[in-house]
Protein backbone atom coordinates (compact mmCIF):
# COMPACT_ATOMS: atom_id res chain seq x y z
CA UNK A 1 0.00 0.00 0.00
CA UNK A 2 1.35 3.50 -1.03
CA UNK A 3 2.02 6.26 1.52
CA UNK A 4 -0.38 8.35 -0.26
CA UNK A 5 -3.20 5.68 0.49
CA UNK A 6 -1.88 5.24 4.36
CA UNK A 7 -2.46 9.15 4.32
CA UNK A 8 -5.30 9.08 3.10
CA UNK A 9 -7.34 6.09 5.50
CA UNK A 10 -5.86 8.65 8.28
CA UNK A 11 -5.67 6.92 11.71
CA UNK A 12 -8.94 5.00 13.35
CA UNK A 13 -11.04 6.89 16.02
CA UNK A 14 -9.91 6.37 19.77
CA UNK A 15 -12.45 5.42 22.00
CA UNK A 16 -13.06 4.35 25.16
CA UNK A 17 -11.05 0.92 25.63
CA UNK A 18 -10.66 -0.92 28.69
CA UNK A 19 -8.00 -3.90 29.19
CA UNK A 20 -8.59 -7.26 28.18
CA UNK A 21 -6.33 -8.55 30.52
CA UNK A 22 -8.52 -7.44 33.81
CA UNK A 23 -11.67 -8.10 31.57
CA UNK A 24 -10.87 -11.68 31.28
CA UNK A 25 -9.81 -11.96 35.23
CA UNK A 26 -13.91 -10.58 35.77
CA UNK A 27 -15.98 -12.50 33.22
CA UNK A 28 -15.94 -15.23 30.67
CA UNK A 29 -15.61 -13.27 27.55
CA UNK A 30 -17.94 -13.70 24.77
CA UNK A 31 -16.59 -14.09 21.17
CA UNK A 32 -19.13 -13.05 18.32
CA UNK A 33 -20.74 -15.63 16.29
CA UNK A 34 -20.23 -16.39 12.29
CA UNK A 35 -19.24 -13.56 9.59
CA UNK A 36 -20.48 -15.44 6.78
CA UNK A 37 -23.61 -17.22 7.78
CA UNK A 38 -24.88 -13.71 8.40
CA UNK A 39 -23.75 -12.08 5.41
CA UNK A 40 -25.53 -14.84 3.33
CA UNK A 41 -28.58 -13.49 4.30
CA UNK A 42 -27.98 -9.98 2.16
CA UNK A 43 -27.76 -12.68 -0.65
CA UNK A 44 -25.16 -10.35 -2.46
CA UNK A 45 -24.92 -10.46 -6.59
CA UNK A 46 -21.71 -10.59 -8.12
CA UNK A 47 -22.46 -6.23 -8.67
CA UNK A 48 -22.73 -6.34 -4.67
CA UNK A 49 -19.36 -7.97 -4.14
CA UNK A 50 -17.84 -5.00 -6.65
CA UNK A 51 -19.68 -2.17 -5.46
CA UNK A 52 -18.69 0.83 -7.94
CA UNK A 53 -15.04 0.54 -7.33
CA UNK A 54 -14.89 -2.74 -8.83
CA UNK A 55 -17.45 -2.47 -11.20
CA UNK A 56 -14.66 -2.79 -14.04
CA UNK A 57 -12.80 -5.35 -12.42
CA UNK A 58 -11.95 -8.42 -14.99
CA UNK A 59 -12.26 -11.22 -12.52
CA UNK A 60 -15.42 -12.41 -10.48
CA UNK A 61 -15.20 -11.21 -7.01
CA UNK A 62 -18.21 -12.97 -6.00
CA UNK A 63 -18.23 -14.88 -2.90
CA UNK A 64 -15.20 -12.77 -1.36
CA UNK A 65 -16.47 -11.85 1.85
CA UNK A 66 -13.53 -9.60 2.75
CA UNK A 67 -14.06 -7.48 -0.11
CA UNK A 68 -17.41 -6.15 1.37
CA UNK A 69 -15.32 -4.48 3.98
CA UNK A 70 -14.72 -2.27 1.33
CA UNK A 71 -17.80 -2.46 -1.05
CA UNK A 72 -21.17 -3.16 1.39
CA UNK A 73 -19.49 -1.77 4.81
CA UNK A 74 -22.77 -0.95 6.25
CA UNK A 75 -23.64 -4.72 6.08
CA UNK A 76 -20.28 -5.42 8.02
CA UNK A 77 -21.02 -2.85 10.50
CA UNK A 78 -24.46 -4.54 11.16
CA UNK A 79 -23.53 -7.83 11.90
CA UNK A 80 -20.28 -6.35 14.24
CA UNK A 81 -23.57 -4.20 16.24
CA UNK A 82 -25.89 -7.40 16.09
CA UNK A 83 -23.37 -9.25 17.62
CA UNK A 84 -22.54 -6.59 20.44
CA UNK A 85 -26.23 -6.34 20.76
CA UNK A 86 -25.99 -10.07 21.61
CA UNK A 87 -23.95 -9.61 24.44
CA UNK A 88 -20.73 -10.13 22.44
CA UNK A 89 -17.53 -8.77 23.97
CA UNK A 90 -15.44 -9.36 21.27
CA UNK A 91 -16.24 -9.07 17.46
CA UNK A 92 -13.66 -10.77 15.09
CA UNK A 93 -12.76 -8.85 11.72
CA UNK A 94 -14.16 -9.41 8.80
CA UNK A 95 -10.31 -10.20 7.38
CA UNK A 96 -10.41 -14.32 7.52
CA UNK A 97 -8.72 -14.27 4.09
CA UNK A 98 -7.22 -10.53 3.91
CA UNK A 99 -3.56 -11.95 3.29
CA UNK A 100 -1.67 -11.61 -0.31
CA UNK A 101 -1.30 -15.85 -0.44
CA UNK A 102 -5.77 -15.69 0.21
CA UNK A 103 -6.52 -13.08 -1.94
CA UNK A 104 -4.26 -14.26 -4.82
CA UNK A 105 -7.64 -16.09 -5.81
CA UNK A 106 -9.53 -13.04 -6.82
CA UNK A 107 -6.17 -11.41 -8.37
CA UNK A 108 -6.81 -8.61 -5.28
CA UNK A 109 -3.15 -8.86 -3.74
CA UNK A 110 -2.49 -4.85 -3.95
CA UNK A 111 -5.30 -3.69 -1.77
CA UNK A 112 -4.41 -6.36 1.18
CA UNK A 113 -3.33 -3.31 3.53
CA UNK A 114 -6.76 -1.88 2.93
CA UNK A 115 -8.99 -4.58 3.40
CA UNK A 116 -7.49 -5.33 6.67
CA UNK A 117 -7.05 -1.86 7.92
CA UNK A 118 -10.99 -0.80 7.05
CA UNK A 119 -11.84 -4.08 8.18
CA UNK A 120 -10.42 -3.48 11.55
CA UNK A 121 -11.57 0.35 11.55
CA UNK A 122 -14.84 -0.42 10.85
CA UNK A 123 -15.21 -3.17 13.94
CA UNK A 124 -13.26 -0.26 16.77
CA UNK A 125 -15.66 2.33 15.62
CA UNK A 126 -19.08 -0.19 16.11
CA UNK A 127 -16.64 -1.01 19.32
CA UNK A 128 -16.29 2.20 20.56
CA UNK A 129 -20.04 2.88 20.45
CA UNK A 130 -20.84 0.09 22.32
CA UNK A 131 -18.08 1.00 24.93
CA UNK A 132 -19.37 4.72 24.75
CA UNK A 133 -23.00 3.71 25.99
CA UNK A 134 -21.97 0.76 28.51
CA UNK A 135 -18.40 1.48 29.93
CA UNK A 136 -19.22 -1.42 32.66
CA UNK A 137 -18.98 -3.53 29.86
CA UNK A 138 -16.00 -2.67 27.03
CA UNK A 139 -16.36 -4.28 23.39
CA UNK A 140 -13.06 -5.22 22.12
CA UNK A 141 -11.70 -6.02 18.49
CA UNK A 142 -10.50 -9.32 17.35
CA UNK A 143 -7.65 -8.95 14.41
CA UNK A 144 -8.99 -12.31 12.72
CA UNK A 145 -5.65 -14.14 10.97
CA UNK A 146 -7.09 -17.41 8.99
CA UNK A 147 -4.98 -20.17 8.07
CA UNK A 148 -4.52 -19.48 4.44
CA UNK A 149 -5.70 -21.87 1.62
CA UNK A 150 -2.22 -23.76 1.52
CA UNK A 151 0.09 -25.97 3.79
CA UNK A 152 3.74 -25.37 4.60
CA UNK A 153 3.55 -28.77 6.37
CA UNK A 154 1.88 -30.60 3.80
CA UNK A 155 1.81 -31.25 -0.12
CA UNK A 156 -0.78 -30.82 -2.19
CA UNK A 157 0.44 -33.13 -4.84
CA UNK A 158 -0.28 -36.92 -3.43
CA UNK A 159 2.49 -37.91 -6.87
CA UNK A 160 5.17 -35.21 -4.72
CA UNK A 161 5.21 -35.69 -1.06
CA UNK A 162 8.22 -33.44 -0.98
CA UNK A 163 6.71 -30.32 -2.69
CA UNK A 164 5.26 -27.75 -1.12
CA UNK A 165 2.94 -25.03 -2.68
CA UNK A 166 3.80 -22.40 0.51
CA UNK A 167 6.73 -21.56 2.49
CA UNK A 168 7.67 -20.49 5.93
CA UNK A 169 8.72 -17.22 4.28
CA UNK A 170 5.85 -16.77 2.08
CA UNK A 171 3.53 -16.88 5.27
CA UNK A 172 5.31 -14.92 7.29
CA UNK A 173 5.64 -11.95 4.86
CA UNK A 174 1.97 -12.38 4.02
CA UNK A 175 0.88 -12.27 7.82
CA UNK A 176 3.15 -9.18 8.72
CA UNK A 177 1.50 -6.69 6.30
CA UNK A 178 -2.17 -8.26 7.82
CA UNK A 179 -1.07 -7.77 11.41
CA UNK A 180 0.49 -4.39 10.47
CA UNK A 181 -2.74 -3.44 8.98
CA UNK A 182 -5.02 -4.95 11.68
CA UNK A 183 -2.92 -2.88 14.65
CA UNK A 184 -3.08 0.49 12.15
CA UNK A 185 -6.66 -0.29 11.71
CA UNK A 186 -7.56 -0.30 15.90
CA UNK A 187 -7.69 -4.08 16.78
CA UNK A 188 -7.26 -4.51 20.47
CA UNK A 189 -5.61 -7.95 20.28
CA UNK A 190 -4.86 -10.51 17.50
CA UNK A 191 -6.81 -14.32 16.69
CA UNK A 192 -4.36 -16.54 14.93
CA UNK A 193 -7.48 -19.20 14.02
CA UNK A 194 -8.90 -22.23 12.30
CA UNK A 195 -5.10 -23.82 12.54
CA UNK A 196 -4.95 -27.12 10.69
CA UNK A 197 -1.28 -26.68 9.92
CA UNK A 198 0.50 -25.44 12.52
CA UNK A 199 3.66 -24.46 10.80
CA UNK A 200 1.22 -21.77 9.40
CA UNK A 201 0.33 -20.79 13.34
CA UNK A 202 4.01 -20.74 13.91
CA UNK A 203 4.47 -18.33 10.85
CA UNK A 204 1.83 -15.92 12.03
CA UNK A 205 3.36 -16.02 15.72
CA UNK A 206 6.55 -14.90 14.45
CA UNK A 207 5.22 -12.19 11.86
CA UNK A 208 3.22 -10.91 14.55
CA UNK A 209 6.64 -11.28 16.90
CA UNK A 210 8.29 -9.13 14.50
CA UNK A 211 6.04 -6.57 14.40
CA UNK A 212 5.65 -6.20 17.90
CA UNK A 213 9.48 -5.82 18.15
CA UNK A 214 9.73 -3.48 15.79
CA UNK A 215 7.08 -0.97 17.16
CA UNK A 216 8.13 -1.77 20.63
CA UNK A 217 4.52 -2.13 21.42
CA UNK A 218 2.95 -5.33 23.13
CA UNK A 219 -0.88 -6.96 22.09
CA UNK A 220 -2.56 -10.03 23.23
CA UNK A 221 -2.59 -13.04 21.00
CA UNK A 222 -5.36 -15.82 20.72
CA UNK A 223 -4.59 -18.65 19.25
CA UNK A 224 -7.42 -21.35 18.36
CA UNK A 225 -6.76 -24.91 16.43
CA UNK A 226 -8.93 -27.27 14.79
CA UNK A 227 -9.33 -30.75 15.01
CA UNK A 228 -10.54 -31.93 11.98
CA UNK A 229 -12.34 -35.24 12.61
CA UNK A 230 -12.75 -38.10 15.42
CA UNK A 231 -9.12 -38.65 15.41
CA UNK A 232 -8.55 -35.87 17.82
CA UNK A 233 -6.11 -34.06 15.50
CA UNK A 234 -5.10 -31.25 13.54
CA UNK A 235 -5.00 -31.64 9.30
CA UNK A 236 -1.07 -31.92 9.56
CA UNK A 237 -1.31 -34.78 12.75
CA UNK A 238 -1.37 -32.97 15.89
CA UNK A 239 -2.59 -34.09 18.78
CA UNK A 240 -4.20 -31.55 20.80
CA UNK A 241 -1.05 -32.10 23.25
CA UNK A 242 1.22 -31.62 20.67
CA UNK A 243 -0.32 -28.42 18.95
CA UNK A 244 -0.65 -26.91 22.95
CA UNK A 245 3.34 -27.83 23.05
CA UNK A 246 4.25 -26.15 19.35
CA UNK A 247 2.22 -22.64 20.49
CA UNK A 248 3.28 -22.31 24.13
CA UNK A 249 6.72 -20.70 23.60
CA UNK A 250 4.81 -17.28 22.91
CA UNK A 251 2.85 -15.63 25.96
CA UNK A 252 -0.93 -15.95 24.90
CA UNK A 253 -3.87 -14.74 26.08
CA UNK A 254 -5.87 -18.09 25.21
CA UNK A 255 -5.74 -20.87 23.52
CA UNK A 256 -8.49 -22.71 22.40
CA UNK A 257 -10.20 -24.67 19.21
CA UNK A 258 -12.99 -23.53 16.93
CA UNK A 259 -14.46 -24.81 13.50
CA UNK A 260 -14.86 -28.32 12.18
CA UNK A 261 -17.05 -29.97 15.29
CA UNK A 262 -20.19 -28.80 16.88
CA UNK A 263 -20.12 -28.07 20.56
CA UNK A 264 -20.66 -31.90 21.72
CA UNK A 265 -17.79 -33.61 19.62
CA UNK A 266 -15.23 -30.55 20.24
CA UNK A 267 -15.62 -31.16 24.52
CA UNK A 268 -13.26 -33.89 25.10
CA UNK A 269 -10.16 -32.26 23.21
CA UNK A 270 -11.22 -29.13 25.11
CA UNK A 271 -11.01 -30.71 28.03
CA UNK A 272 -7.35 -32.05 27.08
CA UNK A 273 -6.75 -28.77 26.10
CA UNK A 274 -7.98 -27.10 29.43
CA UNK A 275 -5.96 -29.68 31.92
CA UNK A 276 -2.98 -28.90 30.51
CA UNK A 277 -2.33 -25.32 29.85
CA UNK A 278 -2.31 -22.17 32.53
CA UNK A 279 -3.17 -20.08 29.51
CA UNK A 280 -6.73 -18.80 29.09
CA UNK A 281 -8.56 -21.32 27.18
CA UNK A 282 -10.87 -20.40 24.41
CA UNK A 283 -13.79 -22.00 22.11
CA UNK A 284 -16.06 -21.21 19.31
CA UNK A 285 -17.25 -24.41 17.73
CA UNK A 286 -19.87 -24.55 14.98
CA UNK A 287 -23.32 -24.64 15.66
CA UNK A 288 -23.26 -28.98 15.15
CA UNK A 289 -22.25 -30.52 12.05
CA UNK A 290 -23.35 -29.71 8.28
CA UNK A 291 -26.37 -31.09 6.43
CA UNK A 292 -26.64 -32.10 3.11
CA UNK A 293 -26.75 -29.18 2.22
CA UNK A 294 -23.94 -27.48 3.99
CA UNK A 295 -26.11 -25.92 6.62
CA UNK A 296 -25.87 -25.94 10.59
CA UNK A 297 -29.10 -26.90 12.46
CA UNK A 298 -28.27 -26.69 16.03
CA UNK A 299 -30.20 -24.25 17.24
CA UNK A 300 -29.33 -21.69 19.78
CA UNK A 301 -30.88 -23.80 22.71
CA UNK A 302 -29.64 -27.07 21.86
CA UNK A 303 -25.99 -25.12 21.67
CA UNK A 304 -26.57 -22.96 24.71
CA UNK A 305 -26.97 -26.70 26.97
CA UNK A 306 -24.05 -28.03 25.21
CA UNK A 307 -22.55 -24.92 26.24
CA UNK A 308 -23.52 -25.20 29.72
CA UNK A 309 -21.40 -28.66 29.80
CA UNK A 310 -18.33 -26.47 29.13
CA UNK A 311 -19.30 -24.40 32.05
CA UNK A 312 -19.90 -26.78 34.58
CA UNK A 313 -16.59 -28.46 33.60
CA UNK A 314 -14.62 -25.50 34.45
CA UNK A 315 -13.14 -25.35 30.53
CA UNK A 316 -13.77 -21.83 29.13
CA UNK A 317 -12.23 -18.45 29.67
CA UNK A 318 -13.25 -16.94 26.27
CA UNK A 319 -16.92 -18.86 24.26
CA UNK A 320 -18.15 -18.33 21.17
CA UNK A 321 -19.32 -19.36 17.66
CA UNK A 322 -18.40 -20.10 14.41
CA UNK A 323 -19.88 -21.44 11.21
CA UNK A 324 -24.04 -21.60 11.50
CA UNK A 325 -23.90 -19.37 14.37
CA UNK A 326 -25.84 -16.39 14.78
CA UNK A 327 -26.70 -13.35 17.12
CA UNK A 328 -29.69 -15.45 18.45
CA UNK A 329 -26.46 -18.79 19.43
CA UNK A 330 -24.78 -15.74 20.70
CA UNK A 331 -27.41 -14.22 23.04
CA UNK A 332 -27.96 -17.80 25.12
CA UNK A 333 -24.13 -18.29 24.92
CA UNK A 334 -23.86 -15.10 26.70
CA UNK A 335 -26.92 -15.35 28.94
CA UNK A 336 -25.55 -18.23 30.63
CA UNK A 337 -22.37 -17.36 30.76
CA UNK A 338 -23.01 -14.79 33.13
CA UNK A 339 -24.12 -17.45 35.81
CA UNK A 340 -20.67 -18.44 36.25
CA UNK A 341 -16.98 -17.44 37.09
CA UNK A 342 -13.88 -17.32 35.02
CA UNK A 343 -12.72 -20.41 34.30
CA UNK A 344 -9.04 -21.14 36.81
CA UNK A 345 -6.46 -23.02 35.45
CA UNK A 346 -4.78 -25.88 37.77
CA UNK A 347 -2.44 -26.79 35.28
CA UNK A 348 1.05 -26.48 35.65
CA UNK A 349 2.22 -26.08 32.00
Amino acid sequence: MSKDLKDSIGVPPSGVRGSIQEAIKKNILILDGAMGTMLQRYNFSEEDFRGERFKDFPHSLKGNNDLLSITQPQAIRAVHAAYFEAGADIVETNTFSSTTIGMADYHLEDIVYELNYESARIAREVADEFTAKNPDKPRFVAGSIGPTNRTASMSPDVNDPGYRAVTFDDLRIAYKQQVEALIDGGSDLLLVETIFDTLNAKAALFAIEEVKDERNIDIPIMVSGTITDASGRTLSGQTVEAFLVSVSHIPLLSVGFNCALGADLLKPYLQTLAHNTSFNVSAHPNAGLPNAFGEYDETPEQMQAFIKEYLDDNLVNIIGGCCGTTPEHIKLIADIAKEYKPRVSTATM
